[in-house]
Formats: structure tokens, sequence, C-alpha cells
């Protein structure tokens, strides 16, 4: 294959998700800058409706000019004091109409203001103080039902959201990670400067469902060019491609489709089988499967003689699977990865000796 020259990569910058709005940005400012002059308006024709309450000390006479400028010198509360209210009628028109519309209109270009300048400023700081620090973290490329499902699964077994990084093309897919907590941005996770933008090389795990075979295969590629040693999990529906997605660099593939003939293929050889797998899976069964690397003080022991008190289903010694059935599995070594099940917290007994419901 020709060799293809590196691309020059932007700076990314983490964007969060930016909820699609009723009115692009322009309208939206016209409708605040409209409100704002329909009120000064407003207050110009009150003023001119109770000219005879005000006083000019330059000439005496009060014209629509002086009224504009009054106006304008009341509504900035600046008050240079040569045009002032000066009957009890005025005075009210002052406190109780004229007044609430000034800190109306100060609040119109304040939170203007506020919207476009200051809280944009702060979400880009806040936001890029946030991908300084991301690390060991768990990234998720596509939020469909299995992505979904996946962070569910991820908080359900106590992981903090801040921790996961959901990235995805659809804004109402984020909107509900956004819900969860977690981190979010919309984007291509096929592009370089996307993934580089959540700390890609820093993930602790990274989860890909994007919907189809050839995406997730192709996402997979880009994630293994730009962090080689991140552990990368892939879900494919087709069984030629389980392959494909292991030569793309995928560490673990699961294929959906196989897993659920998997239950059917139990529950027809006895009705209790599927519904032991299912809470082998997921965290609110019963049960649960735990993988992990052997303790100091486990090295030398069988299987069956774990220091979590788990049952020891297998152990990966220098990448080969050993059944705890095996002679192999009776002395367990050091940097040995080794599968157990374990009880789940609520199936756990309390000092009494009773198991919890």
């Amino acid at each position: 294959m020709k060799s293809v020259p590196p691309r020059k990569r932007k700076s990314p910058r983490f964007q969060p998700l930016r909820r699609r709005v009723s009115l692009p940005v322009w309208a939206d400012v016209v409708i605040r800058l409209s409100a704002a002059i329909g009120l000064v308006f407003l207050v110009v024709m009150v003023h001119w409706w109770d000219r005879g309450g005000l006083i000019d000390a330059h000439d005496g006479e009060v014209t629509f000019l002086d009224v504009v400028y009054f106006t304008m010198i009341s509504i900035t509360t600046t008050g240079f004091g040569d045009i002032a209210p000066v009957s009890d009628r005025a005075r009210l028109v002052e406190a109780i109409i004229v007044t609430p519309i000034r800190i109306l209109v100060l609040f119109i270009f304040v939170g203007t203001a506020y919207n476009f300048i200051i809280k944009r400023s702060w979400e880009k700081w806040r936001m890029a103080r946030i991908q300084e620090r991301l690390t060991d973290h768990i990234v998720v490329l596509g939020f469909g039902v299995s992505g979904s499902n996946s962070v569910l699964e991820l908080i359900e077994r106590g992981t903090d959201p801040h921790c996961i990084v959901v990235l995805d093309p659809d804004e109402n897919r984020l909107a509900e990670a956004e819900a969860l907590g977690c981190n979010i941005i919309q984007g291509d996770a096929t592009r370089d400067e996307t993934l580089i933008a959540v700390r890609i090389s820093r993930a602790r795990s990274v989860l890909v469902s994007a919907g189809r075979d050839d995406t997730s295969i192709l996402i997979v590629l880009t994630v293994r060019h730009l962090a080689p040693t991140v552990p990368i999990s892939a879900v494919v529906r087709a069984e030629d491609n389980e392959l494909l997605a292991r030569q793309a660099g995928a560490d673990n593939v699961i294929n959906p489709v196989r897993f659920t003939g998997l239950l059917l293929a139990g529950s027809a050889e006895g009705k209790h089988i599927s519904d032991y797998l299912a809470d082998l899976a997921s965290i609110s069964g019963r049960v649960q499967l735990v993988e992990r690397r052997i303790q100091p003080e486990e090295i030398g022991r069988s299987i069956d003689d774990l220091a979590s008190g788990g049952k020891g289903l297998r152990i990966y010694r220098q990448g080969k699977a050993v059944g705890f059935w095996e002679d192999r599995a009776q002395s367990l070594e050091e940097n040995d990865v080794i599968v157990e099940i374990l009880p789940t917290c609520s199936d756990l007994p309390d000092e009494a000796g009773t198991i919890r419901a």
C-alpha cells in the first residue's frame, strides 16, 4: 500500500452542545433591540403627553426634541438637571411608569450582553478547562441504542458521568447524554481533529457503536491510529465484519445479533439459562462478571481460592484463555487476568447474615 502523508492537524477546541433554537442569533438580537427601542418610544410619548409638568432651565420651553433628550438621559440615569419634572403628576409618572420601564430596558441590554458576550466567553473557558483535564475517561462514540444503554450501565456500575465523553452527530441524542451528566461533543468520530478534541489518547477505554459496521470499523481504524494503546470495544452486526473490526484494532468485538441468538438458544435448553446470562451481563442482576488482575496474595493459589470470595471461571495467561477445570488454573501466576462471578451489592449478606433484597 502507498504511504499516505500525514495530514496537518488543526488545533481542536472542545465544543459543548449547542441546541438548535427557533430563531437565528441575528433575529434574537433584532427582537431584543426592537423591544428596547419600543420601550424608549413609549417613554417619549409619555413625556410628551405630560410635557406640561416638565421645566427646561435653558429657555423655559419644552419641545419634542427636549422630550427625546430628557427621555434618553432619564433612561440612562445620567440626569444633568437642565430638564426636570416639577409637577406632582410628572413626578408620579416618573416614579410609577418611567422607572419600571428604565429598569426593563437596562435588563434587556444587560441580558443581551450576558448572552452574547459574557456567557459565551465563560462557556468557552469552562469547556477548555474540561478539555485540558480530560484523562482516564471513557469515550463513547455513537449514542444510539447500544451506546446509550452502555452509558446507562456504566453509570449504574458506579462510573461518574463526568468521566464519560459522548460523541455523536445527532443533537437530540446528545441532549439525552447531557441530561445524564456526561460530557458531550457533536461531530464526526471518523475525523482526527474531533477525536483529538476529546483527548482520545488519554482515555481509559473507547466504546464504538456507530450504527453501521463500515462506519464503526473506520472509527476503530482512526482511534487506533491516534491511540495505539487504548482499549477499544466495538459493536458490529454482521459476522463477516467481526474479523475486520479486530484487524482494524478493536480489542473486543460485540455482535448483538449473536448474543441474542445465545439467549434464545439458552432459553430452549432451559427457562432459567437466559435469565442467568442476562444477570451476568447487567449490574442490576444478582450476579455480575468481573475481570481483573490477580492480587499479590493470590499468586500460587487455585482459581477456586480467590481473595475476593468470587467464583473463578477463566484466567488469561500470556494472551491465552485457561478454564477453571484445567490444571494450569490450579496455580495462579503473576500478571494473570481472571474472570470471576461476584454477587452484586444487593445480594451481599449483612451483619445478621441475611441477604439484602
